[in-house]
């Protein structure tokens, strides 16, 4: 019965780390964000602004699950508590398994919940946009870019968010150029923002008939999209905005009209494009919002006050600084080179498993912030 005893130690420990997330949360502020987000709901003008009210519902489900994770982990360490005092009472030693393994279930749980802490950016709580561009490489490197937008497809649909292909650039030959995708849920930009940056693959080239190992490479960009309560100024002479045909999926007039929209920010050279819009008009207000996300990022790296003080290009690829690697042959290992996260379990990966590196990537960003 000692033993018992000893797992009180733990219990006390994870019991200071739920009452630390629900400081961290501030669980009683998000509980007067949900009744008056309900109260909002039951408006009879509530569905007038279809768009307004789709963020409510989508804010208001947030919510409640971060609510309802934190009232889970407590009712767990509870039960956990009322066994350790019914083995000790009762001086059943078989109890022990059972409280053991209830505690290791626990605190996975914690550390899954305590993830969601550590996401508290600016813009953390914000949609995604998130641009793949294939690099050197040729075809493979094409077909590596079409592998990584099936791979974050994947990822937002297991989290339960919105998933929007804004553009793509094809090749008839293989793969695609590049591509963007809007992702839309509650904290998407605060996960996604560790996936920015140069992610290579390492495979047997299925395009090369003497079946040799090719090295390709695709960079991802991420931004957040921004509401229409972010104002920035931007110089109408500082842009070049072109029109086209659009090539891929989208409204009724892709392929019958120039809706496709793309836009140069002269100054920086941050180019952004939209084509899944229905309109030129809706294409160009994406594409605006996806620019200004872009500059607002850049002015912040650079600690500019304007974002007329931006100057020079801005490359999203900088190679032979790859945050990720995947290889496929001669072995099997996925590794990220900022957290020395791995998993050897390619398949998995590609199909969306990237959880382990997206939370190693923002403890490791945590401590060095501490």
């Amino acid at each position: 019965m000692l033993n018992i005893q000893e797992y009180r130690h733990n219990v006390e420990q994870m019991a200071s780390n739920i009452e630390e997330m629900g400081t961290l949360f501030d669980i009683a502020s998000l509980l007067i964000r949900i009744d008056e987000n309900e109260a909002k709901m039951n408006e009879q003008d509530f569905w007038n602004d279809n768009e307004m009210a789709q963020k409510i519902l989508q804010e208001n489900k947030a919510l409640k699950e971060t609510v309802d994770e934190y009232n889970n982990l407590k009712e767990a360490l509870e039960d956990i508590e009322v066994l350790i005092e019914i083995g000790l009472e009762e001086k059943d030693s078989s109890i022990e398994k059972e409280i053991e393994s209830s505690i290791v279930t626990l605190q996975k749980e914690i550390d899954v919940v305590r993830i969601k802490t550590l996401l508290s950016g600016e813009y953390d709580k914000n949609n995604a946009i998130l641009s793949i561009n294939a690099g050197t490489g040729g075809l493979d490197a094409q077909d590596w870019a079409q592998m990584l937008l099936r791979m974050y497809i994947r990822w937002g649909e297991s989290k339960d968010y919105k998933v929007k292909l804004l553009d793509i650039l094809s090749d008839p030959a293989a793969g695609i150029k590049s591509a963007t995708l809007l992702i839309e849920g509650i904290n998407a930009y605060g996960y996604l923002r560790s996936e920015k940056g140069v992610h290579r693959i390492v495979r047997i080239s299925p395009f090369d008939p003497s079946g040799k190992r090719h090295t390709s490479f695709a960079s991802i960009d991420i931004t957040p999209e921004l509401d229409d309560s972010v104002d920035v100024e931007i110089n109408p002479v500082d842009l070049k905005v072109d029109t086209y045909r659009a090539s891929g999926a989208g409204g009724q007039h892709v392929n019958t009209t120039d809706s496709a929209v793309r836009i140069t920010h002269i100054p920086t050279g941050v180019v952004v494009q939209c084509q899944n819009e229905r309109s030129q008009h809706k294409n160009k207000d994406r594409a605006m919002k996806m620019l200004m996300a872009k500059l607002i990022e850049l002015k912040e790296l650079e600690n500019k006050e304007r974002i007329e003080d931006i100057q020079g290009k801005y490359s999203q690829i900088t190679w032979g600084s790859q945050i990720r690697s995947y290889v496929f042959q001669p072995y099997k290992l996925v590794k990220d080179h900022r957290t020395n996260a791995e998993m050897g379990n390619v398949d998995s990966v590609m199909d969306g498993n990237i959880d382990l590196f997206i939370n190693e990537y923002l403890k490791m960003n945590k401590s060095k912030n501490n």
